[in-house]
């Protein structure tokens, strides 16, 4: 389930609101369990949600670095390339 969530920091272009909401919306479901939570537990699951974007969002605005922004496509290209090493390039059905 977290392995969606990825480095948002140190981009170019920055990460958008909807990564740093989807990293957040994966978070919350590995701690809390659900996918999607009962009626009973919406509100608190997305609450949790946000409260972590908020978090987020505040840690990478903090962060310094003096390392060169990353290229997210040269960094999907090593993705892509890392995955067909590990899995093969065989189709998907």
């Amino acid at each position: 389930m977290c392995r969606n969530i990825r480095t948002l920091f140190n981009f170019e272009p920055p990460a958008t609101e909807q990564e740093i909401r989807d990293a957040s919306l994966q978070f919350v479901r590995k701690l809390s369990g659900f996918t999607v939570p009962s009626k009973s537990n919406t509100e608190a699951f997305e609450r949790a949600v946000e409260e972590v974007a908020a978090t987020a969002r505040t840690l990478i605005a903090s962060l310094v670095t003096t390392a060169e922004p990353r290229d997210r496509e040269v960094e999907a290209q090593r993705a892509k390339a890392r995955s067909a090493a590990r899995f093969g390039n065989s189709p998907r059905a």
